[in-house]
């Protein structure tokens, strides 16, 4: 090397020396400062519970990994293992339990007890497949017990149509068999289907009906129908893109998830008279939530959203009382007496008062519930 060039070297070899020395530094400064909250999804036995925790009432039930937890008292308790395990549904006396367990090639439905031993296995999806093809066995989803707990309604991948094989709503005789259960809607083509049904006190269902809208898009709606094989009527249009129905424990509302066709996921109510819904109310537009449950004795709603902190998108359990959604009772009106202050016209009622504001309660931290788990509470 020219002694010229010797000086343009030297300097490409410092600037080359810095460069690396400099960004291995930065490198290092910026992992020391990144959180660490999303690096472990705990399970929901492991955090211990403030004693100062807001308590929810009774007994709820969600999942988790495949395996199905109790919340009671502010502790969880794990009922299942980790075997496939999830959406969980009481008895209307509340007795005991349905779950679902998924194999990865078909899942069946069982009855547990609130202790989450299994007592007797309702469906049996697990025989040799049709034809030799391992994914025409059946599935078997969200499982409920008619009122009289004489009727189990369900989501069944039957009738099936080559590969092209969607979801619909099955009625099966709770002590009977799949032989003896009766198709009650036929999903359209190509659109995942008719899923989680609701029975209703005065007979019919509430499901959710997914199909494409005007639009040519994909979207759920809320759909009621009380014969089978009837086509029944939507409850709520294609532009709410609703999903997810949950009754309230007086049968007068309805809670409900609603996109607007957007990627949004609202919390909504609307009231319900056994035929139709009133107007929608959205409680929460700032979340995605998913799975709304009332509280049995309807002092609020609980729901599944992603956690509050910085970087942990898991689903945590969310608290909203009924204060966010029910109007303060009216304020008396006074009684004209002779003599006294209102001894003549009355003063005109004045407007009712605004609803407070109520926000929702993020019930746990670091745990990743299974959003397309159904939540089931008992008092």
């Amino acid at each position: 090397m020219t002694p010229r060039l010797l000086p343009q070297f030297l300097l490409a070899v410092g600037l080359a020396l810095l460069m690396v020395v400099t960004g291995a530094f930065t490198y290092i400064t910026i992992g020391n400062h990144q959180t660490k909250v999303a690096l472990k999804v705990q399970k929901p036995t492991e955090p211990t519970p403030s004693p100062k925790a807001f308590v929810l009432p009774g007994t709820i039930y969600v999942a988790q990994s495949g395996a199905l937890y109790s919340l009671n008292a502010g502790r969880f308790h794990q009922l299942t293992p980790e075997a496939g395990w999830s959406q969980p549904a009481l008895y209307p006396d509340g007795s005991n339990l349905l779950a679902v367990k998924n194999t990865g090639w078909y899942s069946d439905i069982y009855v547990l007890n609130r202790f989450g031993n299994v007592m007797r296995q309702v469906t049996n999806n697990s025989g040799p497949p049709r034809n030799n093809d391992t994914g025409a066995k059946d599935w078997a989803f969200y499982p409920r017990l008619s009122p009289d707990q004489g009727t189990l309604w369900l989501t069944y991948d039957q009738p099936k149509g080559g590969y092209d094989t969607g979801f619909s709503i099955w009625a099966m005789p709770f002590n009977g068999t799949m032989r003896q259960a009766r198709l009650w809607t036929i999903s359209g083509d190509h659109t995942g289907g008719d899923v989680q049904s609701i029975p209703l006190p005065g007979g019919g269902i509430i499901y959710t009906k997914y199909d494409f809208g005007p639009d040519q898009k994909l979207v759920g709606r809320l759909w009621f129908t009380n014969r089978a094989y009837s086509y029944g009527k939507p409850l709520t249009d294609p532009s709410e893109d609703c999903r997810q129905p949950s009754l309230s424990p007086d049968g007068s509302q309805l809670a409900m998830i609603c996109t607007y066709e957007k990627q949004v996921s609202y919390l909504t109510i609307a009231s319900w008279s056994g035929n139709n819904l009133g107007p929608r109310k959205n409680l929460v537009t700032n979340q995605m939530a998913a799975q709304p449950a009332w509280a049995p004795d309807g002092s609020g709603i609980a729901y599944l959203a992603p956690g509050s902190k910085a970087g942990l998108g898991t689903f945590q359990l969310w608290w909203l009382a009924k204060g966010a959604y029910t109007p303060p009772p009216p304020a008396p009106i006074p009684t004209p007496t002779p003599g006294g202050p209102h001894n003549g016209p009355l003063p005109s009622p004045s407007a009712p008062p605004p609803l407070p504001v109520v926000k929702p309660l993020e019930m746990t931290t670091g745990l990743g519930l299974d959003a397309t788990s159904p939540i089931a509470w008992s008092s």
